[in-house]
């Protein structure tokens, strides 16, 4: 019989387990590869490429429509690369050795204030409309509990008034409040600036901002339309005030006992 001639001195149950294990080590490199598609080849220091770059190799090219009419994304060969040119230098030539910023860290956007080169392009819901949104063009938003910072004065971290509140901006699925417009004027000259909500403090009487300082609000990066943020423009805003919380003032960066 076939059954009794081909199979008899086979052992189907190994068989069985080593196909798996070479189905599971193809698995293995095929998540790892298509996982090698952004930040890949790998770069040292100076921005020359990396003597290791793992076991490995660098995928071929694949292209990704991008949704809402964006375009297209080819990676990892098209992918956006670092930030060319970033005013820092290094302390000594050995590996590992810390950067140091030589121009205005927070106007440059390197050590705690940096940013990443994200899209600049609105973050969208689900049906593709921009989910943030400033609450004085949702007429069906109003603030339900808490304290409504609206009207309320700005102090900067070194005690001294910078403008007020006139705006929220809110994040339209979520239902939270992201960001607070202040106008740098009180009287209301359109110099405004976005807050981010996590560096706030919004008491009965003010909304106190401690990560930077009075004269660093005309250098917070700005937005370009006045109905929506991109993704670039929101990373260099949360990176400007989270560099202010070592930058803005210099007794920040000595050593604290």
């Amino acid at each position: 019989m076939l059954g009794t001639e081909f199979f008899g001195n086979f052992d189907l149950a190994s068989a069985a387990i080593w196909m798996f294990w070479v189905f599971f080590a193809l698995l293995i490199y095929y998540l790892q590869t298509e996982n090698m598609r952004e930040g890949y080849p790998m770069q040292d220091e100076e921005g020359g490429l990396a003597p290791n770059q793992g076991p490995f190799p660098v995928p071929k090219d694949k292209t990704f429509i991008l949704p809402e009419g964006r375009g297209e994304l080819t990676v990892p060969s098209g992918q956006r690369g670092d930030r060319d040119n970033l005013a820092l230098q290094a302390t000594s030539k050995t590996a590992g050795s810390p950067y140091v910023p030589t121009g205005d860290p927070m106007a440059d956007g390197v050590g705690p204030a940096s940013w990443a080169p994200r899209s600049d392009h609105p973050e969208l819901d689900a049906h593709g409309h921009a989910k943030i949104k400033p609450m004085s063009k949702l007429p069906d938003f109003k603030v339900s509990a808490g304290r409504d910072p609206r009207g309320k004065p700005v102090v900067a971290g070194d005690g001294e008034v910078v403008g007020r509140i006139i705006d929220m901006w809110v994040d339209v699925p979520e239902q939270m409040v992201r960001y607070l417009t202040v106008d740098l004027n009180p009287e209301g000259s359109g110099r405004i600036r976005l807050i981010p909500i996590n560096f706030c403090k919004i008491s009965s009487d003010r909304v106190t901002v401690r990560s930077i300082y009075s004269g660093n609000f005309a250098g917070v990066p700005t937005h370009k339309s006045d109905e929506q943020i991109t993704l670039l423009e929101e990373e260099k805003i949360m990176a400007f005030y989270g560099g202010g919380t070592l930058y803005a003032d210099p007794s920040r960066i000595e050593p604290k006992l």
